[in-house]
Order: structure tokens, then sequence, then C-alpha cells
């Protein structure tokens, strides 16, 4: 089962697995809120090996019901609300999807596959993101063995859940993988975060909004690279274990802002320059972190993994795909 497969990097872990791994009968659980749209999934229609189910993941008899259902013996574990300025309007939303829902899952797998479940047959993988380290400052590196510091109400969610995670392997000998990933971009992602934000302001010739002086610093990760890191932690990560993923490509925002600028107007034949004129500076985000950085070294030596996108490259396709999308 993969929840919240149809949202931006669920769709793309949805559509590779269906199509490389054709053996599997894959159950996509989504609640289709607004950043979950079945249009994701179109290039996955006419593949008989899956099946969309509308549902919520604190939904413990639905959930009950799939494993039952379906027989799974695997989750791969993706759905959440992870938009950090709704999660400072809203943060009880935020706890009942992140946190309830994760548990409400892991107990339906406890009880599905038994206390000490064999991890040869039966595995849980919780995707996460590197927002619950905190914020470092100009130098250093998010390591797997790095406290948590969660500096908002998105990350502090992410951060129970983890630890939910963790506590389920270490008290019920539940088969668990966790992995901490950065900022994804790419084709399909939902146009309140940075980048289709940016490309949709230049689209229609609005201001583009850059949060305090834009020196706010990111590691950037695509989509694709992340869903190949996935697959491999999947099936060959150690039970118990936790793998940070990162592009090593650190970006703070106003260079990306101005880069996506060169990337547009070089695309649609504008003069050089049009697109920055558009960049206008707005108040900072509440409690926004200063920078994180991803240190990769143990996916990397132990599982084989390393990004391959080079980051302008997949700029260019992701600007290509905003262009073409209605707004």
């Amino acid at each position: 089962m993969i929840t919240g497969g149809a949202g931006f990097i669920g769709s793309h872990l949805v559509e590779y697995w269906v199509k490389h791994y054709p053996q599997d009968r894959v159950v996509v659980l989504d609640k289709l809120t607004y950043a979950g749209n079945p249009t994701n999934l179109a290039t996955c229609q006419g593949i008989g090996n899956w099946t969309l189910v509308q549902g919520d993941i604190c939904d413990a008899e639905l959930v009950r019901s799939l494993f039952d259902k379906h027989q799974l013996d695997g989750v791969l574990h993706l759905a959440a609300e992870s938009h950090v300025d709704r999660s400072i309007a809203n943060p009880m939303e935020f706890v009942q999807t992140n946190v309830v829902g994760t548990v409400t899952l892991l107990n339906a797998s406890l009880e599905a596959w038994g206390e000490k479940a064999d991890s040869n047959r039966y595995r849980f993988y919780h995707v996460s993101t590197d927002e619950v380290y905190g914020s470092l400052g100009p130098e250093g590196l998010f390591h797997e063995s790095t406290p948590y510091d969660p500096r908002s109400p998105y990350s502090a969610s992410k951060a129970a859940s983890d630890h939910f995670v963790r506590a389920y392997h270490h008290t019920y000998g539940l088969p668990v993988v966790l992995s901490n990933c950065s900022n994804n971009y790419g084709p399909r992602q939902y146009p309140e975060k940075l980048i289709p934000v940016v490309v949709r302001a230049l689209a229609e010739g609005r201001p583009i909004p850059v949060y305090g002086a834009g020196l706010n610093v990111r590691d950037w990760l695509y989509v694709g690279d992340h869903v190949r890191a996935m697959e491999v932690i999947f099936h060959s990560g150690r039970s118990g274990e936790t793998y940070n993923v990162g592009g090593n490509n650190e970006q703070n925002n106003l260079d990306l802002v101005r880069t996506l600028c060169r990337v547009y107007d070089a695309l649609h034949g504008r003069p050089a320059g049009s697109g920055e004129a558009q960049i206008s500076f707005v108040t900072d985000r509440k409690g926004h972190d200063l920078r994180y950085a991803i240190d990769a070294t143990r996916i990397r030596e132990e599982l084989g993994w390393t990004p391959l996108m080079y980051f302008e490259q997949g700029l260019e396709e992701t600007v290509r795909f905003y262009s073409q999308e209605p707004s």
C-alpha cells in the first residue's frame, strides 16, 4: 500500500512502482484533499496491477479492511499534511493526519503482521522530512544521528510520527525503515510550493513573492531521484534504520528564484532579466528556519544510491510542466 499516492511525490512513486514491479499488487490510499488529485495518476491508466482507494489514514476500520482484503505485506507511507504555512494557521489538522494517521497505520500493520514480524516478509516504510532536525547555521549537515529540534507545527508533527514509528519497532518488533528527505521539486507539485509559485507568477506577470531577504537555504532533490531512493530503502534498507536523502544541491531562495527566472525567460524567448524584474520581497514566514542541508553518506555507502538529475535540467523540465498547466 502506498499512502498519499495521488499527491506530488506519491504519484511519481506509484507511477514508477506499477511500471517496474508488475508482479506487485499496489493499493493507493489517498484522501484526495486539495493536494491529492487522481489526474496525477493518469500515466498509470491501463496498467492493471493497482487500485485507488479514496479514504483517510485516520479511519482505522477502513485501514484494517484494506490489510484484510489485500493481504498487504508492505506499506510505503507518504500521506501527510506538508505545507509549513498551513501548519502555522491550523496545527491540529497536522496533528490529526501526521500523528494520529501514522499511528493508525502502525496499529493496523501490527494487527495484521503480529509482533516480531519477519522483516524479510513485511516492511513499514515511513517517509519523513529533514525539517525535523531544526535549523542549521552557515556550516554543517544533518546526519541520521542529528538530534531532533522541530521549529514549526508541521515539522513537530512529522517528528512525533517518526518517534512513533521507531517506538513500534523497538516495542513490538515491527519491521520498519524511515527516511528524512530534503526539499523535493519536479512536475505535479501543488502550486502552493515555492517553485510552482514562481513559475505561475512569471507566466501571469505578477510579482514573485520572496520571503525576507531570500537567504534561507534548502537542499533541492529532484522527485525522480527521491523515488529511486525510496525503492532501494524499501527493498534493501536495514530494519529499524533511518536514511537521509538529499540532492547535494544547496541553494538560497533568492538564487533559486533567479535561476528559475533565467530558465523561464530562455524557454519563452523573453529578454534577459525580464523575470528578475518581477521579484518582490515580502514579510518573512514566522519561525523561518535558516538552512537545511543533508549528509546522504549512509544511503550512498550502504545502498548505492546517489542523485542523478542535474539541477538546471530538472528545473527546465519542471518549468516546462508548469508552463503547460492551466492556472
